[in-house]
């Protein structure tokens, strides 16, 4: 009984801590999208970027991100390696569908939408956040 309990107590930890990396990048990703929200409308102009380019552009917002991230939270919050590197799959999947959910109840609101509120910018932005905290973190 009392390895079953440890066990348990393990999984527990383990799904707090990949819980903790998943709402760092959410967290990161909502105010990027705030951010580019606010100072989008000035520059708009008539013809959008092509797709691969703003893919490029998000990944390089994400890595920017996480590593603006480890000033104020250096150490990784998942502390199992091989956690750590299924995180660089989980979070950004995560993120995207909660960017995709996003997009779709500002559509449903009348609100205008930009490229992050998709799930493939989403996921490109967490995935350079997750990539530079996994590489970089301690």
């Amino acid at each position: 009984m009392e390895i079953l309990l440890e066990a348990l107590l393990q999984i527990a930890g383990w799904a707090l801590q990949v819980a903790a990396e998943i709402l760092l990048q959410l967290f990161g990703e909502l105010v990027l999208e705030t951010f580019l929200r606010s100072l989008s409308a000035p520059f708009e102009r008539a013809r959008a970027a092509p797709p691969w380019m703003a893919a490029i552009g998000y990944l390089t917002y994400g890595a920017l991100a996480g590593a603006a991230s480890l000033w104020p939270v250096p150490a990784h919050f998942i502390a199992t390696p091989w956690l750590r590197a299924a995180n660089l799959l989980v979070a950004p999947v995560c993120a995207g569908l909660l960017m995709s959910w996003l997009g779709a109840w500002r559509r449903r609101h009348g609100q205008r939408t930009i490229r992050l509120d998709s799930f493939a910018y989403g996921f490109c932005f967490a995935f350079g956040m997750a990539a530079v905290r996994l590489a970089w973190g301690r």
